[in-house]
């Protein structure tokens, strides 16, 4: 069986087993749904009450935070195993089983846990870019869904690359690792706000140590045909998402250095 029949078959039982309750999962759903929409409204309020923000309008923050909020509403659906390695494979002795088995430990973590609640946060986000739209009086063209759709895959190729670090440090510490939770729920707060807004330092790190500017700021530009009031050229803002790609090569090398450094827990 290849990989991604395998994954099929991973995602079918998964999905099998959660709608054994399906009222439990919708109501997780909705819930997710319910969550992350709040923070919606303080942004609607925020903006409600100053017009804009140094010349960024409402619209325009909708699109950035609609954007991330699919782009980690997917990596979150594919990355749990990777989440809870410490928790429930290393320090319960579980993953010595998932290393004994023919298939590497990474596909394995990817179809431990397809959770269906994440469908609500990418509903949301979907909603958000709807409501980003319809306040800019935005037309997608071709050109801007391609560009959003590159934004969406370099997006979850950075998330899944963070979750992946996270599961590399629980090589060398099974506890909660609030560092990574900085990272990931840290980092999409971030994203969901042009990075004009920050601080030079911050910018710094939000381009070229976590490249979520990469795969937010510069793409929505290039949607909006904006030009970069920070000074970046026009060429590299379609072409930036890949750097999220890049970050997923980093973060599965350090995820093989782990590995190969892992004691198993005996018995």
């Amino acid at each position: 069986m290849g990989p991604i029949r395998l994954l099929a078959r991973y995602l079918q039982a998964s999905i099998r087993t959660q709608l054994q309750y399906p009222a439990a999962a919708v109501m997780m759903m909705a819930g997710q749904f319910g969550a992350t929409f709040i923070d919606v409204f303080a942004i609607a309020a925020l903006f409600a009450r100053f017009g804009h923000v140094q010349g960024w309008r409402f619209g325009e923050i909708a699109l950035f935070y609609g954007l991330v909020s699919l782009s980690f509403g997917v990596a979150d659906f594919l990355t749990r195993g990777f989440d809870v390695l410490g928790t429930e494979f290393i320090r319960t002795g579980a993953f010595d089983r998932v290393l004994l088995r023919p298939r590497s430990a990474a596909l394995q973590l990817v179809g431990y846990d397809f959770r269906l609640s994440r469908i609500g946060r990418l509903v949301q986000g979907a909603v958000v870019i709807g409501i980003g739209t319809a306040a800019l009086g935005f037309h997608w063209d071709v050109r801007a869904v391609a560009l959003a759709a590159g934004a969406v895959l370099g997006g979850v190729a950075l998330f899944c690359g963070l979750m992946v670090l996270q599961g590399a440090l629980a090589f060398w510490t099974i506890e909660s690792l609030e560092i990574a939770n900085v990272l990931t729920y840290g980092g999409v707060q971030a994203a969901q706000y042009p990075l004009s807004l920050y601080a030079g330092w911050f910018r710094s790190f939000l381009i070229f140590v976590v490249p979520l500017g990469c795969v937010a700021y510069y793409p929505v530009l290039a949607v909006l045909g904006r030009h970069d009031p920070l000074g970046a050229p026009d060429w590299f803002l379609p072409i930036a998402p890949v750097m999220g790609f890049v970050f997923l090569g980093v973060a599965f090398f350090a995820w093989r250095f782990g590995i190969a450094r892992y004691t198993s827990t005996g018995s």
